[in-house]
């Protein structure tokens, strides 16, 4: 049972700005479709690696320098997936209003309480 499918069924890499928008659901622009790409090449890396392995597998040692290239490629193209998640996931929350360690958007409501809360405190204290 293989790992990978190494049929074209991920997104392919085209030229120009055909792929701008292609799969850009939330309006983010170049960091999902950069996402996309990654994970294309790490899907034809993973296949490369296949093929290399099935070559030693049937007496071709000389295909055993391209698989240590592969699994330098595939390792590569992992990382990149996963720098490219944080920073989409780190937009995204951003986007959200849920930035610097917030839970969720302001309660403007909350604060206006708070703060008349404050000066009426200020206002008892100096006596007025």
């Amino acid at each position: 049972m293989a790992l990978f499918s190494c049929l074209s069924n991920g997104p392919t890499i085209k030229g120009g700005s055909d792929n701008m928008n292609a799969d850009n659901t939330d309006g983010g622009g170049a960091p999902v479709d950069l996402l996309d790409l990654t994970e294309a090449l790490y899907n034809d890396v993973a296949c490369e690696l296949g093929a290399a392995l099935q070559a030693v597998r049937q007496g071709q040692v000389s295909e055993a320098k391209s698989a240590v290239q592969a699994v330098k490629d595939l390792r590569t193209a992992f990382h990149l997936v996963m720098e490219e998640r944080s920073r989409v996931e780190k937009l995204r929350k951003q986007i959200a209003g849920v930035a610097a360690g917030r839970e969720g958007a302001l309660d403007f409501d909350a604060a206006r309480a708070e703060i008349g809360r404050r000066l009426a405190c200020l206002r008892d204290a100096a006596g007025g």
